[in-house]
């Protein structure tokens, strides 16, 4: 997908809940090419326009998991944190 295309799938997925700005996008593309997680290519999109097509590549398949298994040990802390009875003293 191309910068916009991501843009939309963030807002149709998360049904609004996530918010991201387009230059966060860019940005995080930037950085995460320059550390061999994706790769780009120039394409040209549906409506004729020049784009950058970005890719994930095996190196950042692999960073998405261990990231992923850590965020999901994080929320299932701090959800079970939250669900705790206050104690009184």
């Amino acid at each position: 997908m191309h910068g916009f295309e991501l843009r939309h799938w963030f807002d149709e997925h998360a049904a609004g809940a996530l918010a991201v700005e387009d230059s966060a996008i860019y940005q995080s593309l930037y950085r995460m090419e320059q550390r061999d997680l994706v790769s780009a290519e120039w394409g040209v999109t549906t409506e004729g326009r020049r784009a950058r097509y970005y890719s994930i590549t095996a190196g950042g398949r692999a960073h998405l998991r261990a990231e992923a298994t850590q965020w999901t040990r994080y929320a299932e802390m701090v959800s079970a944190l939250l669900n705790l009875a206050p104690q009184r003293r």
